[in-house]
């Protein structure tokens, strides 16, 4: 059980470019005066910087657009380039109408346009839309190794994405990548206050830590994309993000 936490938006992250080593800007920025890792930290990183570094740029005026594209273009009142890349990206369209189109990423996440963004993103060289990475799970071990090889200390790594949620309003940070943290807390067969079994309780810490850090790295112009979470011990019990994604059989609203 945490009795405090506290987040720390950690400064020097330039503008991240294709190519560019996530792990080695986090390390220099954390080497600044001020800044530190410490066993048990967790290192949460927007997906965004992420896609950037893995080239999921896409120049909207490279798409070829499918037939199929193009009827739920027209239905929907969309880009059809903008569609076609979200069907590519999804294995389901969920609902349509117009100005809305929720699909089930490759991923497995259930959202709007497949998670396909075109805010904070250079679009000087044409209209352009950033796609979710490949493999974000992936992405957060490598980092993960990465900075404890790097910095000598045992930390976790998440990576974060705005999503929405139904029947809510307003977007909150959840994690779509993780390494070193157990993603699920378990408590059923516990006993609550009164000694009642719990049966359904499964805590999403992952999530819940992805929601607060994005509080301090903002989503809009702050230029902060990485956090560092102090006092929610790290632990390598080797699940992933993806764990967290309810089956299509257990999905009622599908």
């Amino acid at each position: 059980m945490q009795s405090s936490l506290s987040i720390h938006a950690l400064v020097g992250i330039p503008i991240v470019n294709t190519g560019d080593d996530i792990a080695s800007l986090i390390s220099t920025a954390v080497s600044d005066p001020g800044m530190s890792l410490v066993d048990g930290d967790i290192v949460v990183v927007s997906q965004k910087i992420v896609s950037l570094a893995e080239n999921r740029l896409v120049h909207l005026d490279s798409v070829k657009v499918s037939a199929k594209a193009l009827k739920l273009a027209n239905e929907t009142d969309k880009d059809p380039r903008l569609v076609e890349l979200i069907l590519q990206e999804s294995t389901a369209v969920i609902r349509a109408k117009p100005g809305v189109i929720i699909v089930r990423n490759r991923l497995g996440f259930v959202g709007a346009n497949a998670g396909i963004d075109q805010s904070n993103i250079d679009h000087s060289g044409g209209e352009s839309a950033l796609l979710l990475p490949v493999d974000p799970d992936g992405t957060a071990r490598k980092i993960r190794s990465f900075l404890m090889q790097d910095l000598g200390c045992n930390i976790g790594v998440i990576i974060s994405d705005s999503t929405n949620r139904p029947w809510r309003l307003g977007s909150i940070g959840a994690a779509i990548g993780s390494a070193g943290i157990t993603v699920i807390d378990d408590r059923r067969g516990d006993d609550d206050l009164y000694g009642r079994k719990m049966k359904i309780t499964e805590i999403n810490r992952a999530d819940a830590i992805a929601a607060a850090a994005v509080l301090i790295m903002g989503e809009t112009a702050e230029k902060t994309p990485v956090a560092i979470v102090h006092g929610f011990s790290a632990e390598d019990s080797g699940d992933g993000a993806k764990l967290s994604i309810r089956s299509i059989e257990e999905d009622l609203f599908l």
